[in-house]
């Protein structure tokens, strides 16, 4: 299917007759840009990409390709991590581009309406302005994009306290391969009315319809915020850190760790850290100013109980902006300092997060890699990351790869916390989930598109 290049370029000739020319891009060197997303899935370049204005446009790609069976790829800030938006089939890359306002933001309701392509960071400064907040903030906020935060169903650090995209999302508008505009689920924080179909297509990675438009739950912006870090010897006694603020009955809304690799890393790109730690806990509070010093006291006792060698403060907006910074490009600074590397998201149950850590680093030692481990620790939620230089190492990073995938499933968890399955993790998922329900989904999937041109490749 997505090898029917001469299909795909008439189907794109006839969606321009429909919604017009300069919605087609069809020039080489403006498609390269649409070929790969931030995993390490390798390129792919589209036969053609459609830019829709509106959802009736975006609707009537999707009629025309579903017609002459031309697969697309949904895509948004292209900032994914499991190659959801890499176009592994060819065909066409239906992109937001041009659906990028921000169309209300009602404080009386405490509702957000925002079209697909809007930059994350655009949204949280708007709705801060007002005094307002929206929690979730991926790694990628600067550059990542609302339509792709629905299809991922994103999360981010502040995810602990404050939950993930699908918490957020009360309504959608989507376009369909049948070339309907469907609104599902309502604008009320309390609805229910017929099935919840809204919380359904969030998470859906492009597979199921083309978001054109959603509405968010907002909360009031907190007062203050505040961050304690707490230093120590190793990842295993960062891990019974997390387990001690936890056991103190605080909820922080960013609860993380990381392992020696990504502290060291995090320095060198400019955080505020001293040289030798072992491990990292990051506890973040907000609220009013009371409530927050006493958290942070509370924590840092919990903290030091623990056996931390150092806990600090970080209360100054310069301070913790370099500190989140650092930490917002670990990923990508973890790429510089090897030349290959891979990179999971598990997640297991809080309770596991010790033998978690621990057998992640046996894993790298007992392959010859570098392992770098961080992550959502008051979630579970871990990022696994092997790196080397040896090429011949590259099946021995696979096989490290699978073991910790297998490793989220022993202890009870799940081989993506965030990220999603797309192409890089598609093989993976019928041992977690089963053949059952994996049948299920696809029998979903066939009911929103019998035709199977939405992001095929990905998930299944």
């Amino acid at each position: 299917m997505g090898g029917d290049r001469e299909r795909t370029l008439g189907a794109a000739l006839a969606i321009g007759r429909a919604i017009g020319p300069s919605r087609i891009v069809d020039d080489p060197d403006m498609l390269a840009r649409f070929a790969r997303d931030e995993s390490e899935e390798p390129a792919h370049v589209p036969a053609a990409a459609v830019i829709p204005h509106t959802a009736s446009e975006a609707a009537a790609c999707l009629r025309i390709a579903a017609e002459r069976g031309v697969p697309v790829t949904p895509r948004a800030g292209g900032t994914g991590k499991s190659g959801g938006a890499v176009p592994v089939m060819g065909g066409i890359v239906l992109a937001c581009d041009h659906m990028a306002r921000i169309k209300e933001i009602h404080e009386g309701d405490l509702v957000a309406v925002v079209e697909p392509g809007v930059v994350l960071a655009r949204l949280h400064e708007a709705v801060e302005d007002m005094g307002l907040f929206y929690p979730p903030d991926p790694a990628s906020l600067d550059s990542c994009c609302m339509g792709g935060n629905v299809a991922e169903n994103a999360g981010g650090p502040r995810a602990f306290k404050y939950g993930v995209t699908s918490h957020y999302v009360l309504r959608l508008e989507v376009a369909t391969t049948s070339g309907a505009i469907l609104r599902v689920g309502h604008r009320p924080v309390k609805g229910v009315a017929g099935y919840n179909l809204a919380e359904m297509l969030v998470g859906s990675e492009g597979t199921l319809g083309f978001f054109t438009e959603i509405t968010l739950r907002l909360i009031p912006r907190p007062d203050r915020v505040s961050t304690a870090m707490a230093l120590y010897a190793d990842v295993s006694r960062a891990g019974q850190g997390i387990g001690a603020v936890l056991a103190a009955g605080l909820v922080p809304r960013v609860l993380e760790i990381m392992d020696r690799e990504s502290v060291d890393t995090v320095r060198e790109a400019g955080a505020p850290l001293p040289r030798g730690a072992g491990a990292l806990v990051l506890a973040e509070f907000d609220g009013s100013e009371r409530a927050v010093e006493a958290d942070l006291e509370k924590a840092a006792e919990a903290l030091d109980r623990a056996g931390a060698t150092d806990v600090l403060a970080a209360t100054g907006a310069a301070e913790r902006g370099r500190l989140w910074k650092a930490r917002r490009d670990l990923s990508e600074a973890l790429r510089r300092r090897r030349a290959h590397k891979t990179a999971d998201d598990i997640a297991v149950p809080r309770s596991r997060l010790v033998e978690a850590l621990e057998r992640i680093e046996m894993i790298a030692s007992r392959h010859g890699l570098v392992g770098a481990t961080y992550g959502h620790a008051g979630d579970g939620n871990l990022h696994v990351n092997f790196l080397w230089d040896d090429p011949d190492l590259a099946a021995a990073a696979a096989r490290a790869r699978a073991e910790t995938l297998q490793l989220a499933i022993d202890l009870d968890g799940t081989i993506s916390g965030e990220h999603g399955i797309g192409s890089v993790s598609r093989e993976f998922l019928e041992k977690e989930i089963g053949r059952d329900v994996m049948e299920l989904c696809r029998g979903l999937k066939r009911l929103l598109d019998p035709s199977g041109i939405l992001n095929p490749g990905k998930i299944f």
